[in-house]
């Protein structure tokens, strides 16, 4: 009995360990053995071949792109027991990439992969002049079902217009259309991709106004307009904005005021409008966009002054960049309470006034832009402070200010300021006049400098001399 129990045990163990090897090879390697659908894999083919060029096949991809040798850029899924793409990214991305060849083409099996989520161009289409190429107007429709993510990024070859075809891509989270060559008006019907987290149109040459409809993406994270020549005022339904997190206008022709309903923004921690021709002063809704963390507004001719809002409502902010926007008056002292502030650019406007010693005392201030004002008096900082800053503190071109040479040695004087100059100098008196002689002008010259017009001076000598007198009369009656 214990030899056949022997025995058994060890075909036991064998059908155990032969059990255990199929379990194995099911879980690690089946996925390897799976076969990319073959209709498939002849539209991915022909779509990379429109793009890279007739010479490429796949012959160095073992058993197809989705297998042990895939190439980067291609990202593969199951469906129903076989591999489809998900994922495309065509140019210079990543390392083993599909890059792009001089003439290229949208072939239309590149929209026969039906469970494509992702889509990326970098840098494919180079050539504006020689080999310009537009996006096909045609054929998105066909992949509103599934992609997640387009993007054409760095294509200055790429022009013509956005397609209204890309407002069937109702599944759409992210459109990226950044540093081409794309024109003509925002396309209104992005404003029904109600799924978009994300909307750059930046570095392009889309004109005309912001589309009102684009207020209603209500799960807008990032709206990136900049670097087109968009015109026009800032429509009202961008205060639907609320989940917005950034928002960049900069370096277009936008005109009129901030609007009002920019409040509602509550979550925004990115306000950048530089470059643009926004004017009717600061806004005090700014104020009640506690989460900001970067306000750039350089570069409009704002103007107002600084004194409406309640600076000191805006903890969060890091960089506050007001340069060149028409500023007049005197600046806050408010704006010291700024605690995590760490870029300020006050630079070319109107302001005037002193300077609060309270602004160096700010804990992680790191650039300080004064330059190109009417600032005046002392600058009353300390000598650490000049050192620590160094050209970061600029305060030069404000003719009426100055520091005083006493308090701060000339290595850490700040660049550009002028030292203030001694208003009282003390001239050695040499007279012989004695006193009651009636020669009272005399005096007058004692003091060459004081800041007090002559007659202030011969009144007050006229004065002590009639109290000396009394005090002598009344001496001389208790003698």
């Amino acid at each position: 009995m214990m030899k056949t129990f022997n025995i058994n045990s060890h075909v036991i163990l064998v059908l155990c360990i032969m059990s255990l090897g199929v379990w194995c090879y099911g879980e690690e390697d089946y996925n390897d053995a799976v076969p990319m659908e073959e209709g498939e894999k002849t539209a991915l083919y022909s779509a990379i071949q429109g793009f890279v060029g007739s010479w490429w096949n796949g012959s160095d991809l073992y058993p197809d792109p989705c297998g042990w040798t895939p190439v980067q850029g291609v990202s593969c899924d199951l469906f129903d027991g076989l591999w489809y793409v998900t994922a495309l990214s065509i140019g210079p991305i990543l390392d083993n990439y599909l890059d792009c060849a001089p003439i290229v083409e949208f072939r239309p099996q590149l929209f026969e992969l039906k469970h494509l989520k992702s889509l990326t161009f970098f840098s494919c289409f180079v050539s504006p002049h020689e080999h310009p190429i537009i996006i096909p107007s045609k054929n998105w429709e066909k992949l509103a079902g599934n992609l997640e993510t387009l993007e054409f990024r760095s294509n200055p070859g790429l022009i013509g217009k956005v397609p209204s075809s890309f407002g069937s891509l109702i599944r759409l989270q992210s459109l990226v259309l950044l540093e081409n060559g794309l024109t003509g008006e925002l396309p209104r019907n992005v404003g029904n991709l109600t799924k978009l987290k994300r909307l750059v149109l930046a570095a392009n040459w889309f004109y005309g106004r912001i589309p009102d409809n684009f207020g209603g993406l209500n799960d807008l994270l990032i709206l990136d307009l900049s670097r087109n020549v968009l015109s026009g005022s800032l429509p009202l339904t961008l205060g639907g904005l609320t989940s917005l997190l950034k928002l960049d206008l900069s370096n277009n022709q936008l005109v009129g005021s901030l609007p009002t309903v920019m409040c509602y923004m509550k979550n925004l921690t990115l306000l950048d409008l530089r470059n643009n021709r926004f004017s009717g002063g600061l806004t005090k809704s700014l104020q009640e966009m506690y989460s900001l963390e970067e306000m750039a507004l350089s570069s409009n001719p704002i103007g107002g002054d600084l004194q409406g809002l309640e600076w000191h409502s805006l903890q969060n902010l890091v960089v506050l960049d007001l340069s060149n926007t028409g500023l007049t008056g005197e600046i806050p002292e408010s704006i010291a309470e700024l605690k995590r502030l760490r870029f300020l650019g006050l630079r070319g406007n109107r302001l005037t006034g002193n300077l609060s010693p309270k602004l160096a005392t700010l804990p992680c201030v790191s650039a300080l832009y004064l330059d190109g004002n009417n600032l005046t008096g002392e600058l009353n900082f300390s000598g650490w402070f000049y050192a620590k800053m160094g050209r970061r503190f600029g305060a030069w071109n404000n003719p009426n200010l100055c520091y005083p040479v006493g308090l701060v040695s000339t290595g850490h004087a700040p660049y550009g300021v002028k030292p203030c100059q001694q208003e009282v100098s003390l001239v050695e008196a040499t007279t012989n006049s004695k006193s009651g002689d009636g020669n009272f002008n005399q005096n007058s010259h004692l003091v060459a400098s004081s800041g007090f017009p002559s007659y202030v001076i011969d009144g007050f000598w006229r004065f002590y001399l009639v109290q000396v007198f009394m005090i002598v009369q009344l001496l001389n009656c208790f003698l």
